[in-house]
């Protein structure tokens, strides 16, 4: 009985011990490995040459620095693997990846398969519109509008249209380049996206007179670097990296290499003045 109930017990605690090796397996292996999204610019991306690009690893790339100075290393190499909107937390889980590095919004459905650093962003989702299209919300009864399907901004449309009560059909998409050739196309009369991707989207336009970007924010969406459950260590480590970062100034210097000439809005504004941790 005393052996079983031993054996229940380590299958119980062999997670949480296998979580709480991250540190110590990247001070041995040399090496670190950033999940980043490949479509999700201008927070994440890659670029021709297959490098990954944007705003959140820019910030990742500085983190990695600090982590090798916390853990007395001259440098950690960095090894970049691609994920999707489906997998990305599941990698993290798993153990396929140690830090998620690309556009995540911190929910609480998602603290029940990851956990998430100090926020690193914060964006709203709000929608670019056909330059013909109505210039209000309420107006687009009976229009069909775009949206990326099986993220938190479908959930977020969903949410705003029944609170709304505006009866437009919502079609989805598996990904922004589809949704712009259906805008191009006028197949939707508008797409519903974070709005950095939707300017993002809008700067890449080869017609920008097409489209307008309604000027109003209709979700507050905080993100954050995902990182798995249970690993405080290595959370402590990270979130100790951010903060110094905002402290220094360096997360405001990310945002305006990877947006030059954008201002960064109120909200996220805030964050750079108030998310330091005081030592």
């Amino acid at each position: 009985m005393r052996l079983a109930f031993a054996l229940t017990l380590a299958s119980f605690l062999l997670p949480f011990s296998l979580h709480a090796q991250t540190l110590e397996r990247i001070k041995e292996a040399g090496e670190i490995r950033l999940g980043y999204r490949t479509d999700a610019a201008p927070l994440s991306f890659e670029n021709d040459a297959g490098q990954p690009q944007g705003y959140t690893p820019i910030v990742c790339y500085a983190v990695v620095e600090h982590l090798a100075k916390q853990l007395e290393m001259e440098k950690i190499d960095i090894q970049f693997i691609r994920v999707s909107t489906e997998d990305r937390f599941e990698k993290v889980a798993n153990d396929q990846i140690d830090l998620l590095c690309g556009a995540a919004s911190i929910t609480l459905e998602r603290l029940k398969t990851v956990d998430f650093s100090l926020p690193t962003y914060v964006d709203g989702a709000t929608v670019m519109l056909q330059n013909d299209a109505p210039n209000s919300l309420a107006e687009l009864t009976g229009q069909k509008i775009g949206v990326r399907g099986g993220t938190t901004t479908e959930a977020g449309l969903r949410n705003t249209l029944a609170d709304e009560g505006i009866s437009a059909e919502v079609v989805t998409f598996d990904s922004h380049t589809d949704a712009m050739a259906a805008m191009e196309a006028k197949e939707i009369s508008g797409y519903f996206a974070d709005q950095s991707i939707l300017m993002n989207l809008y700067l890449q336009s080869a017609d920008r007179s097409q489209y307008k970007i309604f000027d109003q924010i209709l979700t507050l969406e905080k993100h954050g670097l995902a990182l798995r459950r249970g690993d405080s260590d290595f959370r402590l480590a990270v979130d100790t990296a951010l903060s110094e970062m905002y402290r220094n100034g360096a997360m405001e210097q990310a945002f305006r290499k990877a947006l030059p000439g954008v201002e960064p809005g109120g909200a996220l504004a805030a964050l750079f003045l108030l998310a330091p941790i005081n030592p």
